[in-house]
């Protein structure tokens, strides 16, 4: 199934016809993955009309190329599914997954010798000031991270109901 999918449109909802052509495959087959897979789980409205968001397209994509083109049985696809959230979830619980692509910068005392010792910044010329206003920044940066964990395991229990 070398059958390049279409790219998915900057829209909020789908429906079952659109995701269907997005994704290459029938109605039916999307309605029998619902019940196979927990984590699909499309908005219902209007006489039980199905709406997908954007990361269920996504999902629905991972289903098919799972099952049409990497051969996995439905049992596997699911257990590789629920591997890759679990894998997900403890990235984001040590903060890898946060600062994937970001290059961390070392401080170093010679950092703080030459921010000490800059003409353009007089108020900082007091080292004790300088280690007060980096340990304030420091805090703030480990609270955001914190929020930031708890947020993604709120999104992930949202998402995929674990």
């Amino acid at each position: 199934m070398d059958k390049t999918l279409p790219p998915i449109p900057a829209k909020r909802y789908f429906t079952i016809g659109e995701v269907s052509d997005l994704c290459g495959v029938k109605p039916h087959v999307l309605r029998y993955w619902e019940q196979e897979f927990t984590q699909l789980r499309p908005m219902k409205r209007r006489g039980n009309r199905r709406y997908y968001q954007h990361h269920e397209v996504l999902m629905i994509r991972r289903i098919r190329d799972l099952l049409y083109d990497q051969g996995f049985t439905i049992s596997g696809a699911r257990n590789k599914l629920h591997e890759a959230v679990q894998n997900e979830r403890d990235k984001r619980r040590n903060g890898e997954a946060m600062l994937d692509g970001i290059d961390v910068l070392e401080v170093t005392d010679s950092m703080f010798d030459e921010l000490a010792g800059a003409p353009h910044l007089p108020e900082f010329q007091d080292s004790a000031v300088l280690e007060h206003e980096f340990q304030s920044i420091s805090a703030q940066s480990q609270h955001l991270q914190i929020v930031r964990r708890e947020l993604a395991e709120i999104r992930d229990l949202l998402t995929y109901g674990f």
